[in-house]
């Protein structure tokens, strides 16, 4: 992993400014009202889980590139994401993928003891055929008009939820590319009803304290028409399953220029908003870094969830989701997770009562600056300080990159070969 050395001499690099730029952020906060050890004390408290699958290069539908030291497996992909969790003390748990991620449970929380992590929610695989599955999933999973095909996505969910509950998971997140791609294609009533129905059996095999997320997207690999296409639908889901079932929004999934912070309100109102896949997008559903095209919208996101914090049965559970085509994917991982916390911590600093009195009084240039008066406020000094208490990175990127960590694992693991398109 990294050692606490070299995380030391990149800190002795950065603390001094870093005392200098708190102390003066203090003092400005101070005059707001805002005491800034205060909000540093629950950003510390705040984390992200990563995915297994965004320690690996991603890929377009056209070819992926991988990069050095690509891991051969779930083992490594835990390696590489207690890398992130070490220097930024913001990812204490991580997503496996079915059956990318298949492995003995026993080893599998050993392992995360190792690297000093725990398991958040397990994540199905039914928009991919695996060598051994005798059904193809070509015409859809939860949703075909072959029952057995459905029974076996059912099975595959269910597979996933006992090897969750042996490692401590207590989410399982379902996604489905079930869909059409032309016109008259698919009943769109009898698919959704045969959804719907597979779903349940799903929705039945949970434990009592688990909880199940469904995931809306617009479109891909189905463009014409998708079976769980956005919250409304995502919604009816939801309250159709029970109170363990909720929805889970992913930045991307949605058009251009869709409120999603809209969305997030509405959700938390019906009481069904499970969680958040953060990441970034300009056209569609790019995995973009989080924060690295709309950071305003990330806070406006975190707006509604500070907002409702306290709100009964209020329990999100976050996680980035991103393909990393260009990039060395720990960094983006690491400097996504801080876009996320730097987001919360904006919204923390929100003048409730201003913000509200100017809502209630119809007064918009007033509402939108106390929004805009948070935002700008530079916090980074609250989060360095945060990662430097903890024993973390005041500059993660600066002490990975000194550390040389993807040299080291690139001389042992394999070199990869360009190949198809797709995730890993």
């Amino acid at each position: 992993m990294i050692n606490q050395d070299i995380i030391d001499a990149s800190n002795d690099d950065f603390k001094t400014d870093l005392h200098t730029d708190y102390e003066s952020l203090g003092a400005r906060l101070d005059r707001r009202g805002i005491s800034i050890d205060a909000i540093k004390q629950k950003v510390a408290g705040y984390g992200i889980a990563v995915p297994s699958w965004g320690v690996g290069t991603g890929g377009t539908r056209f070819a992926r590139f991988p990069g050095a030291g690509e891991p051969r497996g779930i083992f490594d992909k835990l390696d590489d994401c207690g890398v992130i969790h070490r220097l930024t003390g913001a990812t204490p748990s991580v997503s496996l993928h079915v059956p990318w991620d298949k492995a003995d449970p026993a080893d599998l929380l050993s392992k995360a003891d190792e690297v000093g992590l725990s398991f958040d929610a397990m994540n199905s695989n039914t928009f991919q055929d695996q060598a051994e599955q005798a059904h193809s999933y070509k015409f859809g999973s939860l949703s075909h008009t072959d029952a057995a095909t459905r029974a076996q996505a059912v099975e595959h969910n269910l597979e996933c939820i006992a090897l969750g509950d042996k490692i401590g998971s207590k989410a399982l997140t379902i996604w489905v590319g079930d869909g059409s791609n032309f016109p008259g294609q698919v009943n769109f009533t009898r698919q959704f009803e045969r959804y719907l129905d597979a779903a349940a059996q799903v929705y039945a095999g949970l434990p009592a304290d688990w909880r199940l997320f469904t995931e809306h997207k617009m479109y891909e690999p189905a463009f014409y028409s998708t079976v769980v296409q956005d919250w409304g639908t995502n919604l009816m889901i939801a309250q159709h399953l029970g109170d363990q079932a909720f929805c889970l929004v992913d930045l991307g999934h949605h058009a251009p220029n869709v409120n999603i912070e809209m969305i997030v309100a509405r959700l938390v109102h019906a009481q069904k908003l499970g969680g958040f896949h953060f990441n970034d997008s300009k056209y569609g559903d790019d995995d973009l870094d989080t924060g690295s095209i709309d950071p305003y919208r990330l806070f406006l996101v975190f707006n509604e969830l500070v907002a409702a914090e306290g709100v009964a049965g209020f329990d999100p559970m976050h996680m980035l989701d991103q393909s990393h085509n260009v990039t060395d994917p720990i960094e983006s991982m690491m400097s996504s997770a801080m876009e996320v916390q730097r987001a919360y911590v904006q919204a923390l600093l929100v003048n409730r009562a201003e913000l509200e009195g100017a809502q209630d009084s119809n007064d918009a240039l007033t509402a939108q600056a106390a929004l805009k008066t948070a935002f700008r406020t530079d916090v980074e000094p609250i989060l360095a300080m945060a990662r430097l208490e903890k024993g973390c990175a005041i500059n993660p990127i600066a002490a990975y990159r000194a550390a040389g960590y993807r040299a080291k694992v690139a001389a042992v693991r394999p070199a990869i070969a360009a190949g198809s398109s797709g995730i890993v």
